[in-house]
C-alpha cells in the first residue's frame, strides 16, 4: 500500500456517511484496507481508492440501471472467476504471481494452471492429435500458408474443427485436451510443423533458428499474455462459451476481438512506430510530430495499471539485457524516456512484444501472433469456468431510439 492515499478514520466515515463502527466493520470484512499511521498517535489511517469504491458501489446499488451500464467500461466486476486477480499493480493466475511465473515456469505449465489449478502438465503435453487431424493439415496448409500469421489461426479453426470430434465434448477434462491439441495447431500455423519439444522452441527454431536464447523470452511472453481478466476478447470468448459452442468457436470469438486495433491490433501501431523512428535520434521528433497531430502514442499508459503494466515492464528489461548492444534497445529506451518526460504514461504489454519483435527481427505479424498464441490458454480457461456455470450470458439493452406510435 505504499502508493496508496489514505485518509483518516473520521474522513472515511464521512465520505461514506457511516458511523466509525460500521468502518471498523468494514475493515474487518476486508472492503477497506487499514494500516497503522505514522507519529505518536500511530493512528490508523484507511486507504483512500477502497473507501471511493465502496461508496461508489454503494451508489450504483442505488440506481442498479446506472451499475448495469458503468459495469460495461472498467466499472464494477460482472462475473465471479477463479482464473486472474488485478490487484494492486499485480497480476496472479489462480493466485500465483505471473510476472514470477513468466520467468520461471514454460507456457505449457501455466496453460495446465489456468485450465485446471495445476502446474504439472505432464499428461496434456504433447497432445494427442489424431491421425485423420494431421492429415487434414497437410490438406490446408496452401491455403493457410500464404495468409498473416494472425489469419492463418482465424482462417484454420473452421478448416480443422468439423475434423476433432472430442472438441464437442465440453466436459473440464475434455476441453483441457481440446485446448492442447489447439495450441499445437496454432504453432503448426505460423511454423509449418507440428511441435517436437515445447511451443516456444518450435517458434524460434522457426522464426530465428540462430538465436537459441530467444527461446525463454519468446515463453515469458507467451506466459505474461496468457490471461488479463475479463478484457474484451476474454469477455467474448465467455459470452460464445455460455451459449454452449464449442472451444473452436471460443477461440475464434476471442481471436476476432483480439484483432481490433484497441486490443491486441494495438500492437502493430507499436511496431510501425518503433520501426519508422529507426534511430535513437529520430524518436523525439516523431513522438513530437504525433502529439502535435493530437494522435496518441500507441503502447503506453493501461488503465488497470497507473503505476505502470508490469508485464511490459518485466518484457522491456528480459529484451534489453538479452540484446545488449542491439540497435533496437536504445531506440526503446528512448521512446520510454521521450514518453515519460511528455505525458508521464508508462510501457504496456504491447510495447514489450514490438520491442521483442524488433530486437529479435521476428516475422511480420510475430507480436499480435504469440498474443493470440498465448491468450488462447485464457480464454479456453474462462470457458472452462462458463461451461461449469451453465448459464447463458444475456444481457438487457437500454433502448434510446424513437418509440412505436
Amino acid at each position: 500500500m505504499k502508493n496508496d492515499t489514505f485518509m483518516s478514520a473520521k474522513e472515511a466515515a464521512a465520505a461514506l456517511e457511516i458511523s466509525l463502527p460500521t468502518l471498523y466493520a468494514y475493515v474487518s470484512r476486508g472492503l477497506i484496507r487499514s494500516e497503522a499511521g505514522k507519529g505518536k498517535s500511530r493512528a490508523r489511517r484507511y486507504v483512500q481508492a477502497d473507501v471511493e469504491a465502496l461508496r461508489a458501489r454503494k451508489a450504483l446499488r442505488q440506481n442498479p440501471a446506472k451499475a448495469a451500464e458503468t459495469a460495461l467500461h472498467f466499472g464494477s466486476p460482472v462475473l465471479a472467476s477463479a482464473v486472474t486477480l488485478i490487484e494492486d499493480g499485480r497480476f496472479y493466475y489462480r493466485g500465483q504471481d505471473a510476472i514470477l511465473l513468466a520467468q520461471t515456469a514454460a507456457f505449457e505449465a501455466v496453460a495446465s494452471l489456468l485450465w485446471r489449478d495445476s502446474l504439472d502438465s505432464g499428461d496434456l503435453f504433447p497432445p494427442n492429435v489424431p491421425l485423420s487431424l494431421q492429415l487434414r493439415l497437410a490438406e490446408v496448409w496452401p491455403i493457410v500458408s500464404p495468409l498473416p500469421l494472425i489469419n492463418r489461426f482465424q482462417v484454420l479453426l473452421p478448416l480443422l474443427s468439423e475434423h476433432d470430434l472430442a472438441a464437442f465434448d465440453l466436459a473440464e477434462t475434455a476441453v483441457d485436451q481440446t485446448g492442447a491439441r489447439m495450441l499445437y495447431l496454432f504453432t503448426w500455423a505460423v511454423t509449418g510443423k507440428l511441435p517436437q519439444a515445447n511451443l516456444a522452441a518450435a517458434l524460434q527454431q522457426a522464426w530465428v533458428p540462430d538465436k537459441p536464447s530467444v527461446q525463454p523470452l519468446l515463453n515469458s511472453a507467451l506466459v505474461l499474455c496468457a490471461d488479463h481478466e475479463l478484457n474484451a476478447s476474454a469477455f467474448a470468448a465467455r459470452v460464445v462459451a455460455s451459449a454452449q459452442a464449442n472451444p473452436y468457436q471460443v477461440v475464434q470469438a476471442g481471436l476476432a476481438a483480439l484483432q481490433g486495433a484497441r486490443h491486441g491490433g494495438h500492437t502493430e501501431r507499436v511496431t510501425t512506430l518503433l520501426r519508422e523512428a529507426g534511430s535513437v535520434a529520430a524518436v523525439r521528433p516523431a513522438v513530437a510530430a504525433r502529439l502535435r497531430r493530437g494522435e496518441s502514442i500507441p503502447g503506453f499508459g493501461h488503465t488497470l495499471y497507473p503505476n505502470g503494466d508490469p508485464r511490459g515492464k518485466l518484457l522491456l528489461d528480459l529484451v534489453a539485457a538479452e540484446f545488449v548492444g542491439g540497435t533496437a534497445v536504445p531506440i526503446v529506451q528512448e521512446l520510454v524516456q521521450v514518453m515519460a518526460e511528455a505525458t508521464g504514461q508508462l510501457p504496456t504489454i504491447d510495447l514489450g512484444l514490438a520491442a521483442l519483435a524488433v530486437a529479435a527481427d521476428l516475422p511480420v505479424g510475430a507480436p499480435l501472433a504469440l498474443f493470440a498464441l498465448g491468450r488462447t490458454a485464457g480464454w479456453l480457461g474462462q470457458a472452462i469456468e462458463q461451461y461449469k456455470e451453465d448459464q447463458l450470458i444475456r444481457p438487457r439493452a437500454r433502448y434510446v431510439g424513437k418509440r412505436p406510435n
